[in-house]
């Protein structure tokens, strides 16, 4: 093995990666998709006509399920651009390289965590 090889990815490799990842980031778009509908469709649940009491509690509960919506949301978005951040870094064929060690990180924890920018052995040293 070249000391090319250890220090980056082969294109075939980049290429399974890339297809990888493109399909993590429609799947995260449609859950987005999924996530702001049921934040849109929140404030309409069936309890027009239902005691008062039940009423507050309910706007009580929408409220909260409308924040953990948004916060979901906020999520789902940052994990779409750290995808489409790592498919920048394939192009650039820099993808998989640890940003502290400069090392490659491990296959199998790229297609578990494919916007990883760290190694596991980097990751361990932030503790």
């Amino acid at each position: 093995m070249s000391a090319e090889t250890k220090y980056k990815y082969s294109d075939k490799d980049l290429a399974t990666f890339k297809k990888l990842i493109t399909e993590k980031i429609n799947k995260a778009n449609h859950d987005l998709e999924l996530i702001k509908s049921a934040y849109l469709n929140d404030h309409n649940n069936g309890t027009e006509d239902t005691s008062p009491t039940f009423k507050a509690f309910d706007e009580g509960s929408a409220v909260m399920s409308k924040e953990s919506n948004s916060q979901l949301a906020i999520r789902q978005e940052k994990f779409i651009r750290d995808l489409k951040t790592a498919l920048i870094r394939i192009e650039n064929k820099t993808y998989g390289i640890c940003r502290v060690t400069g090392k490659l990180i491990n296959k199998k924890r790229l297609e578990l965590v494919p916007h990883a920018t760290l190694s596991i052995e980097a990751k361990n040293m932030q503790k």
